[in-house]
Parts: C-alpha cells; structure tokens; sequence
C-alpha cells in the first residue's frame, strides 16, 4: 500500500505542475479592434418614435397582408433554413471544444469462454499391476470476465483549448446573429416585392384610365370625321393615341403578371390564393413616422446583425491565432484506469482489481518542417482579413444607412410636389377636355395635356415606391429590430427549434 501511494504521488505531481501552468496562456492579437465610425450622421435625421420601434416593423403598418406574406416567406426561404442550418452546426462545435477541455471517460467491458487443459501423471501399488504407472488428463471450461473505466485528460498547458473554445463560441454567436440578419433580408426583400406589386397595380389604373379616356376620343373623333366637322386627320390622331394606350396597358398588366410571379415565388403561397389575398387588400396605406436614430453612427449600427457578426469574426480569428501557436508548445497529458477482472473454471473464482494513474505523457515538437510555424502565420493573416472585412462592413453600414436618409428625405420632400403636379395637371386637362368638346381647342391641345398629365401621374406613382423603398431600406440598414442583447444570449435548444421550424 506504502508503495502504491508513492507511485500515485509521483504520477500526480506533474498534474500539479500541469494545473499551475494552466493559466500561462499565449498572447492572441485583440480580439476588439476600432472601426471606422464617423463623429456623426451627414444626412438628415427622422424625428419622433424610439429605436424600439424597429422590431417587427412591417407590423406598424397595420397590412395584414404584409405581415402573413413575411411570415410565409419566412417559412418557405432556403437562405433562412441554411442560416438556421449553420447555427446547429457551429453550436454542436461549441459543444465538442468545451467537451475537449474537460476528461474523457469511457466504460469498457468484456467475456471469453474457453477451454483450459492440464496434464498429470501418478503412480501406486494395486491387485492387477504393482509395477505399472498410470497417467491422466483433465479439461474444464475457463470463463474471463472483464470491466473497466478509462480516463484521458489533456492539460491545457499553454491554452489552446481554450482558444479553440473561444474561437467557436465566437462563431457560433456569429451564426446567430447572421441568422437574424438572414430573417431582417428575407422581410424586406418581401415587403419591397409587395411594395411593388401594389404600386404595379396602382400604375394599371392609371394606364386603364388613360386608355379608355383616349378610346373614348377616338371614338368621338371617329364620328365627329364621319359627319365632316373632323378633318380625317384628327381621326387617325385620335385612333394612334388610342392604340398607343391600348399598348402601354397590356405592358403594364404583362408587368404586374410578372411582378405577383415574384411574390408568388418569394411567399410560396399559390397564385390563386394570392391574387384572391391582394384583390382583398387593395387599399392604399400610409407608411408609419420614422422612429428616431440615434446622432452616434457608433450607437446605431451596434443594432445592425451584420456588423456585430464582423465584430465576432475578428475575435474568432484571435483565439484561431492563439490555437496555432500553443500548437508549437509541448502538450501534457493525463491517463489512469479501474478495472476488474473475474477468472471461473471448475467450480474456481478468482476476482483481481485493478488501477493505475498514468501514464503522464508530455508531447514536445522537435521538428516538423516549419509546418506548426506555417500554420500560424497563416491564422495571423486570417485575423488580418477579419479585421480588414469588418472595417469594411462597418463603412458600408453607414453608406447604407445616410443612402436610406437621403433617399427618404428626398422623396418626402417630393411627395408634395408630385401631388400638386397631378392635381393642377388633372384640372388643365379637364379644362382643355371640355375647351376641346366645344370646339375651342385642337385635338393636338387635347392629347398634349393627356400626356403631360399621365407622366405626372406615372411620376407620382413611381414616387411613392421609391419612398417605400427608401423607408424599407433604412429600417434594414439599422438593422431591423434585432439588438445584440438578443444574439449574446446564445439559442438554447428550444430555440434552436424554433429557429428551424418556424420565423
């Protein structure tokens, strides 16, 4: 006994060494770097609201329609499922490098049934043969059992576990939140798409309108010519006008055919069903004020998914280049073992335990070519990259972002102007309409104001998606909704559900 706990207290002393050394881990290059925030925004800033309005936004504008057909195109995008996809996976490395950190048991156990044989030989004095010798042999069945428990435990000397712990909780955080950033994509790529149907729809009135006020002159024209009060120019006038309507309304149906297709493909609903959804939903709603953005770019951008999965990039990249180079250093590690043993044959039974502690192995690279070195020169240049991209990423944020203000800006500006454009056109050409049923005004005069007014309505219309557009940008550009509070709270396995099944 006095030996065998010497035995364990030489095997242990290395652990102890192990364990002292453990936190010497290698220096990694900053996980944090800085970004290129400017001091402040450069385009003007909507006022009123809050930045917690940006969650579900596109439930703000009280369309029904809208909010079924995101969360249909939630549920039908492969970009959404592939982020999804991504986040099992990189939470199931999270899962083995943690585990790597920790020893490893595992349970052994084993039978064997055999023969074991025995030869012997005796001699004694008998009625029949005094002098002879008699010999004899023996077998019986042998039976082995066997079980055990063997452990494994690598030290973390210099810290290369735990990078690599660090590194994939990192990208899993990462994951999380370019899922998001999937989800902010798929809603506005869905909301743009219903913008347009429903402006295509709004320009098909216009264009009907206009091609049966111009059939309706042709038609007059027709007569009028017919009785001699018309020269037969004017007739062919009227009729060229009519057609180049008819024209532009069968492009303009073409489109919105196309258009609804786009939107068919997006939601995965049928087209049937959506064009019973859309021929419901036909009013005309009014975008929702804005919520305020922060004067910070720094404080606003933080809320943008992309960003912050650049950010993670960098500090994975970090504790990459911190694995590579405890990679160069000597490893240590700690084996040991209980087992029994159980021997039966011929009514005997013998049981033996055993255990051991160790071996303590220690691992030093002596010569590998350069190969170790290699390696961590080239995670040093992957953390390059990752900073590079993620000052990047952080430069076209604020691009996006003052875009979608100017953008917006501009076109609020312009709304009123539009309107008054089409309202005083709208009276020039019922004026001009009426001057020309009196014969007051040519035929000329008459399509002149037509064509003005159907421009400033076809520009009032195009307008009104652009704002949309514009207004669908800067909620995307800041991010949706999604805060980081969100993604640093990694998914647990109920979410992670959810994630899969369902927006």
């Amino acid at each position: 006994m006095r030996r065998l706990r010497l035995i364990a207290s030489r095997s242990l002393l290395p652990l102890g060494l192990s364990l002292g050394l453990a936190g010497c881990g290698l220096m990694r290059p900053p996980a944090t770097v800085e970004a290129p925030f400017p001091p402040q925004w450069n385009a003007p800033l909507p006022h009123g609201g809050s930045l917690a309005s940006l969650a579900d936004w596109w439930r703000q504008l009280d369309d029904p329609l809208l909010v079924e057909l995101i969360a249909a195109a939630e549920a039908a995008s492969p970009n959404l499922a592939s982020a999804a996809a991504r986040v099992a996976e990189a939470r199931s490395t999270r899962v083995q490098a943690g585990a790597a950190l920790l020893p490893s048991l595992d349970g052994t156990a084993s039978a064997s049934r055999g023969v074991s044989g025995s030869s012997f030989s005796g001699g004694g004095t008998g009625s029949s043969s005094s002098s002879s010798s008699s010999s004899a042999s023996a077998t019986a069945p042998l039976t082995t059992l066997q079980a055990g428990i063997q452990s494994k435990w690598e030290i973390d000397l210099f810290g290369r576990l735990r990078a690599d712990r660090d590194s994939a909780q990192q990208k899993l955080d990462s994951a999380t939140a370019k899922w998001h950033d999937a989800r902010v994509a798929v809603a506005a790529e869905t909301a743009n798409a219903y913008f347009a149907e429903r402006a295509c729809r709004q320009q098909l009135r216009v264009s009907e309108s206009d091609a049966k006020s111009r059939s309706e002159t042709s038609r007059l024209t027709d007569l009028s010519a017919g009785a001699g009060f018309t020269a037969p120019a004017d007739a062919a006038l009227a009729r060229a006008s009519a057609s180049d309507a008819s024209g532009r309304l069968t492009q303009q149906r073409a489109q919105c055919a196309v258009q609804r297709k786009a939107l068919v493909a997006l939601s995965g609903i049928d087209e049937p069903t959506l064009a019973q959804k859309l021929a419901v939903s036909h009013t005309q709603r009014a975008l929702v004020v804005m919520g305020s953005i922060e004067s910070v770019p720094a404080a606003a951008l933080s809320q943008r998914p992309d960003v912050y999965a650049a950010e993670l990039a960098v500090a994975s990249a970090s504790a990459d280049v911190g694995s590579a180079e405890a990679e160069r250093y000597p490893k240590l590690t700690l084996s040991g073992s209980i087992g029994r043993m159980q021997i039966r044959t011929s009514g005997f039974r013998e049981s033996l335990d055993t255990w051991t502690v160790g071996p303590v192995s220690l691992t030093v690279p002596l010569l590998d070519g350069g190969a170790r070195k290699a390696n961590t020169d080239a995670a040093r240049a992957r953390y390059t990259e990752a900073v590079s991209l993620y000052r990047a990423n952080v430069r076209q944020a604020v691009r996006e972002v003052e875009e979608a203000l100017v953008n917006l800006d501009a076109t609020d500006a312009r709304s009123t102007d539009a309107d008054s454009a089409v309202k005083n056109y709208q009276a020039s050409f019922d004026a001009t309409q009426a001057r020309y049923s009196s014969g007051l005004a040519s035929l000329f005069e008459l399509e002149d104001s037509r064509r003005t007014l159907f421009a400033a309505q076809t520009a009032r219309v195009t307008l009104q998606r652009e704002r949309a557009e514009a207004w669908v940008s800067l909620y995307r550009s800041m991010g949706g909704g999604w805060n980081r509070t969100e993604s640093s709270q990694s998914m647990t396995s109920t979410s992670t559900s959810k994630v899969a099944t369902s927006p």
